[in-house]
Order: structure tokens, then sequence, then C-alpha cells
């Protein structure tokens, strides 16, 4: 893993007119980012977008749900968005989900969720059923198929006009049926940084858990990022705010996060990572320093880790 430029530690010693020597000391040698097991990753600075630590941020992989991100983006991004506007879930969605063996939102046939609530079952139990609803309900075309498709083009269009070189998408949720899904992690950290300036999208991924609404079999949905889940079911850990998790036979795990603390935030992403919370908070304390909790919630990922899930 490279990171930022280290200046080396000692003393710079100058001339002055009286033939005396003056000693200026340097800083001190700024300590090198943790290692982390992830194939790519890549950490910034979520105001400037200044980079702090990177490992492969360049080289394209699969990044399975990670990809709603995109998805909450073009929804929210939608010209006059109403997101009290009401969503007829089909059952086609319900099959999808159990065909793929996907996570889900386990909404009800017939249910009629607002899109905001929808927003929620993609974003906390990472539900595919609520992908495939919005992708149906916010792409044009006389057919499912044709509106899906639609709407996995304005993905690909809003990657081109952030400028995200590397990205590209053939699916809504992450669930890819030719393999050509796939972002950077340096990529995937620019679009976090812009998603994290809508409000809406905020609220979303800090949110640890809301009311379904009787529109699910479940009554809440839980958000799957364990670094914002309290005690027992998460690891609390301090001044997280998001982001996002994904877990996909090519993908590996991977996650997304951000944190705030002192004044500052970074976003982190990490691809293929089987060490992704135990690596997300040792970076996060490297960049932003350790807080109350924070030591203890690492440690407690090597000794007590929490079971993830279906993300």
């Amino acid at each position: 893993m490279s990171t930022l430029p280290r200046r080396t530690r000692g003393a710079l010693a100058v001339t002055i007119a009286t033939g005396a020597l003056l000693t200026v000391s340097t800083p001190a040698r700024a300590a090198a980012a943790p290692p982390v097991s992830a194939a790519g990753a890549f950490l910034m600075d979520g105001t400037t977008g200044a980079t702090l630590s990177s490992k492969a941020a360049d080289t394209k992989r699969q990044m399975a749900s990670t990809t709603k991100i995109m998805t909450t983006v073009v929804v929210t991004t939608q010209p006059n968005l109403d997101l009290d506007q009401r969503v007829t879930v089909k059952q086609e969605y319900l099959d999808y989900v159990v065909r793929e063996g996907a996570s889900s939102a386990h909404l009800k046939a017939g249910a009629r969720p607002t899109v905001r609530q929808l927003l929620y079952a993609l974003m906390l139990p990472s539900g595919c059923d609520a992908a495939y609803a919005l992708a149906d309900t916010f792409g044009t075309g006389a057919t499912t198929k044709a509106r899906t498709a639609s709407f996995i083009a304005k993905m690909n269009a809003k990657a081109k006009s952030l400028g995200l070189g590397n990205t590209v998408y053939d699916s809504f949720d992450g669930i890819s049926p030719t393999g050509n899904n796939l972002t950077t992690p340096r990529d995937l950290a620019k679009l976090t940084k812009y998603a994290m300036g809508g409000s809406t999208f905020r609220t979303l991924v800090k949110t640890t858990s809301i009311s379904t609404g009787a529109t699910s079999t479940s009554a809440t949905w839980s958000n799957s990022n364990l670094l914002i889940q309290p005690r027992p079911t998460g690891y609390a850990y301090p001044g997280a705010i998001g982001v996002k998790t994904g877990t996909g036979t090519a993908a590996g795990k991977c996650l997304v996060f951000s944190v705030t603390r002192n004044g500052k935030t970074i976003i982190g992403v990490l691809l293929n990572d089987e060490e992704r919370y135990a690596d997300s908070m040792a970076l996060s304390d490297w960049a932003l320093g350790p807080a109350a909790g924070s030591k203890t919630a690492l440690r407690r990922s090597a000794t007590e880790p929490i079971p993830d899930v279906l993300d």
C-alpha cells in the first residue's frame, strides 16, 4: 500500500552570517498506513478528495452490492423526484431474489411502499428486490426488461458524467449477468464522495434500522454495515456514518465506509477483503487518530468477530 509522501526525520543545518550553525528540526516522519488484506483499497479525505492511501487503486474489480450506491444516486438525482411516490411490489421482484439467492428486504407482493421506503430497503438490508423495483420504476420502456436496461444505462451515463472512467455497470444491484459490473477503489471512492453530498443519501447510509411500515415480512430493516451498528450486533465504531457493504462470489467481501471525527471526514473503499471491518477500523484510526472505543472495536473484530449478514 502506498501512502502520503513521508519526510525523513532529521535536522537541517544552515550557516548564518556569524558562521554559527542554526539547526532547524523537520517534522517527525509520519507512520505508514497499516497494511490491509484487500485486493484493492483506497482512502481519501472526504472533504478535499485528497488521496490518503491506496492499493491497486485503479485495477478494475467486481463490486457486488456496493453497486447500490450508484442505484441510489440515479434515483435521488431524478428531476422532480417525489420520495412519497408509491410503487407496487411485483411478484417477479421476489422471484428474482429467490432465483439468485440474493440479499432481500423481504418485500410483500402487492405492497405499495414509497420510493423513500424502497431506498431504505435497498441500502439497509441491501434488498435486491428493492433494487429491482426502483430500476423498473425509474427506467423507461414498455416492458420490465426494457425499463431495467434503461435504468442500467442511466447508471453508466452517470458514471461517465462523474468522470469514473474505469467503472461500468451491467446490473442494478451487483448481481452481474456478464461479469462486466466493474469499478476501481478510486472510482468508487469518488462516487461515494459525490453521493455523500446529498442529504437523502447521507441520511440513508447512517441509519441503523427503520420500520418497514408493513411493506415487508420483516418488522424492521437493519443496516448491514456493522461499523455503524450498536453492540452487541455491531462494532459501534466511533464516528462511522456509512456507507455500503457488498459480497459476491467473484467480488469477495467489499466495504465502502465513511468516518467523521474531530471535524475531519474520510471515505474508504475495500474490495475483496476478508478482513474488511478490521481493515476499515485500522485505516480510520490511522487517518483520524483513535477515539474512545475505537481500539476496543478493533480488538473485538479480532477476538469476537461478529458474523457478517447477507449483503
